[in-house]
This record gives structure tokens, sequence and C-alpha cells, in this order.
């Protein structure tokens, strides 16, 4: 069982950026497709950004063009670049597999966009 540890969500104004980190508790080279995922109270967990073990990503619409998902195999991280932050990106962000293992979510990170 992988454990995954997201970082990095805070508060911010409309228009501004992030970068979330996360880190897991072993190798994921063995993971071919590992996702950012986000979560509001009362709507279904999203998948809004993923990539595969060489590099390719992709993105939900609602995110194109605004986040960046790159990982480091070496680090056994994936990271989440988010820019041009609107207040419906409010939420919960979390990582994992794609599709997901239920058994390896973590806590996740708030990240709140409002002014």
């Amino acid at each position: 069982q992988v454990q995954f540890v997201e970082s990095g969500g805070a508060l911010v104004q409309p228009g501004g950026s992030l970068r979330l980190s996360c880190v897991a508790s072993e190798s994921i080279s063995s993971i071919y497709v590992m996702g950012w995922y986000r979560q509001v109270p009362g709507k279904q967990r999203e998948l809004v950004a993923s990539v595969t073990r060489p590099g390719r990503p992709n993105y939900a619409d609602s995110v194109g063009g605004r986040f960046t998902i790159t990982r480091n195999n070496n680090k056994n991280s994936v990271y989440l670049q988010m820019s041009s932050l609107k207040p419906e990106d409010t939420a919960i962000y979390l990582c994992n597999s794609v599709p997901p293992t239920e058994t390896d979510w973590g806590q996740g990170t708030q990240v709140t966009v409002s002014s």
C-alpha cells in the first residue's frame, strides 16, 4: 500500500498561482499514470490532470492551459503547477494513480481561491 502526502495548498487570490507537491512512500516508477484529483464537499471527485511514466500530460477541460502536471520518478513525486486560479478551483487536491487505488488516498491539501 502506497501512502501519498500532498502539500502546497494555501489561500490565494483569484489570478494567483500555487505549486502542489505529492510525495509517495515508495517508488512510483511502477505506476504508469499518476494523477491529481480534487474534491469539493457534496460533489464527485474530479481528475484534473494526469501524467504518464514518460511524462505525457493530460488535463481536464476545466484546467487546461492553466495547470501543468509533472512527475519525478527518482523522487517518487508528482507536482501540479497552477496559475490563473479561479474561485471554482477551490477544493481539496489529492494525488493517486489513475485509475485510483482506494486504499492509497492521502489527506490532500486545501486550495482556497478567494479575494
